[in-house]
């Protein structure tokens, strides 16, 4: 082991769909760098209905590579069920998840480590975003839309570089299928007292194959989960949040009354002799 080891264990997430062209090389490159600042570490890739080679390849290397892990879906099922996959079948203590398209650099992960002293998780964010102008437009405003509707106020919040505790995953359930689980994961994890700060990462040109986040498709989804569970789980803070009240008024009327109870008497006056 090198002088910048980790100590700790982590799995990591990597979501691919159609990536035949890239995700051999970003495997590898994930358990080769891993490999020099981790004992203890699993990779799981989830190939969600790819239709190209991209669960063959996988398969191949998981043969030579018992930390890999994949899981197949015999459908596309969306990225947040692949996230979602991934998490229920994590087994160390952080997570973290990036996109398997060759668009990130694993090195980046270990800057966040350190962090990790004062923080709970650490987001990231791009820096020079190689994409299309329009993606950067729906990614701006989807940002300010978030920010309005959940509260949640980050950089990039569907920036695919990010490190979590492991115990978040097993304590609360996530619900979205689509674009909206960076959304549902920040909004819970924040609801739930974790911490967390954010950091700049690089962003590479693809490898390969073709980005699916600006089909219209996907969109309507991510608007439609959107606007669903916003109004869901507003109604579930406000229902905790009035049992949360009535908890307290009967605590409060509970401890008048005990206080009724036990307040001592006067002492009698001794009459005069």
């Amino acid at each position: 082991m090198k002088d910048n080891a980790v100590d700790c264990s982590l799995s990591v997430i990597l979501p691919a769909h159609n990536e035949e062209e890239a995700i051999a090389t970003t495997v590898h490159e994930v358990i080769d760098t891993l490999s020099t600042w981790i004992q203890d570490f699993e990779v799981i890739v989830v190939d969600d209905g790819s239709k190209d080679r991209t669960g063959v390849i996988l398969d191949t290397i998981a043969v030579t590579h018992s930390c890999l892990h994949v899981i197949h879906h015999p459908v596309n099922r969306g990225y947040g069920a692949a996230l979602v996959s991934g998490f229920e079948a994590i087994t160390k203590n952080l997570v973290f998840f990036m996109d398997s398209d060759g668009q990130f650099d694993i090195h980046d992960l270990e800057r966040f480590f350190s962090l990790l002293e004062e923080y709970d998780a650490v987001l990231g964010y791009r820096i020079h975003r190689q994409d299309t102008w329009m993606r950067k437009v729906n990614a701006w405003g989807w940002k300010i839309l978030v920010g309005m509707v959940f509260g949640i106020y980050v950089r990039d919040v569907d920036c695919a570089f990010k490190l979590y505790p492991a115990n978040f995953f097993h304590e609360y359930k996530l619900e979205t299928c689509g674009a909206m689980i960076n959304t549902e994961i920040l909004y819970k994890f924040t609801r739930a007292g974790y911490t967390y700060t954010q950091l700049g990462v690089r962003h590479l040109p693809r490898r390969g194959g073709r980005a699916t986040g600006a089909k219209p498709s996907v969109i309507m989804r991510a608007f439609r989960e959107l606007f669903i569970y916003a109004l869901k789980w507003h109604r579930e803070e406000k229902r905790l949040e009035k049992k949360a009240e009535r908890s307290k008024s009967l605590k409060q009327q509970t401890q008048s009354s005990r206080e009724r109870i036990v307040a001592p008497k006067e002492p009698e006056k001794t009459p005069k002799v």
